[in-house]
């Protein structure tokens, strides 16, 4: 996945960081609580990272904010009702590539997620990494691809659901290293963590975001991470690329939208609030902690961004024939 360079990052965010927000779009917000829609399970990388921006929002805006989990259809149900709410800046999405590039190459959605939802700034993006029981037998990706060979279509790996990142880079995976495995989706990666860890399940392709918690406690055992380079909570953890596998780039990002046709004084002021909570220092600690990389794009950068990540999901779902079913 191919980002801007750290300058031109930093001169992006710069550049905006000096355009003046309307100072009153906070007055401007309807007096009702500010929701923050989430399309996945309450635990997993999503969630926790829309209850650090709910609590750093709310002193700021003067509303309470509050996150709304909305799980199901490739999280895709949180996008819709977002799309569909009144624009005036009080529902926001926190959304990965999955609603945003994905899924509406497998779904037939009711909204249009390139026109029906007003990018606000990128958050944060997680590199997917190749994890299994800390109990497994497989010590590394060799052991695990030699495994997989041997006895093809017989592991199971698990997936956030039908079209998620993680379905995506297993099916990527299998691709490149010319192995078959079971894909079996979940409702949220929290959920499969269960099965991962108790054995039912061989390994996830999971973001950084939700896995780093089981890694760090030691019940996960990363065997390679799936970005172009290393990440930086994860030193010890090859990428791909170095074991030998090409062509394998997946990354989770996560983006804050709001409501398509919000006006643009309120969704400018949310874009310079997200600068802000970003720039925080524990912010920037808890996303690095997580495996990430602090978002730095502006509103329309992250848009671009958007409509490229939607080209390129597009080919790697036509590539991989991966279709909707169970959805």
């Amino acid at each position: 996945m191919a980002f801007p360079t750290r300058r031109q990052a930093a001169l992006s965010l710069l550049v905006f960081a000096c355009t003046a927000a309307a100072p009153a779009f906070a007055q401007a917000l309807p007096d009702k609580p500010v929701r923050i829609m989430v399309g996945a399970s309450p635990g997993g990388g999503t969630d926790i990272l829309a209850r650090m921006l709910a609590d750093k929002f709310a002193p700021d805006l003067k509303q309470t904010v509050v996150v709304e989990n909305r799980p199901g259809a490739s999280n895709t149900i949180a996008a819709e009702i977002t799309a569909k709410a009144t624009a005036d800046g009080t529902t926001l999405l926190l959304a990965t590539n999955t609603a945003q590039a994905i899924a509406p190459h497998l779904l037939k959605l009711k909204f249009d997620p390139l026109k029906d939802l007003q990018p606000i700034g990128l958050v944060a993006v997680m590199p997917n990494v190749l994890v299994v029981s800390a109990a497994s037998p497989y010590k590394s990706l060799k052991d695990l691809v030699a495994a997989m060979t041997a006895q093809p279509g017989q592991m199971k790996y698990a997936s956030s659901g039908i079209g998620s990142t993680q379905h995506i880079a297993g099916e990527a995976f299998g691709l490149a290293t010319g192995t078959k495995s079971i894909h079996v989706p979940y409702k949220g990666s929290a959920q499969a963590h269960v099965d991962i860890i108790g054995g039912d399940v061989t390994m996830m392709f999971d973001s950084t975001s939700s896995a780093m918690g089981q890694i760090k406690s030691g019940k996960f055992r990363p065997l390679a991470v799936m970005s172009d380079h290393r990440a930086a909570e994860l030193p010890d953890v090859p990428t791909m690329f170095e074991l030998g596998i090409k062509g394998i780039d997946v990354s989770t990002w996560y983006g804050l939208y709001v409501t398509g046709g919000t006006p643009k004084p309120v969704v400018d002021g949310l874009t310079s609030e997200l600068v802000k909570v970003l720039k925080l220092p524990d912010v920037q600690a808890r996303i690095k902690g997580m495996g990430g990389e602090v978002g730095t794009l502006t509103a329309d950068a992250f848009a671009d961004m958007n409509r490229q990540e939607f080209e390129r999901f597009r080919k790697l779902v036509k590539d991989a024939n991966i279709k909707a079913e169970g959805l």
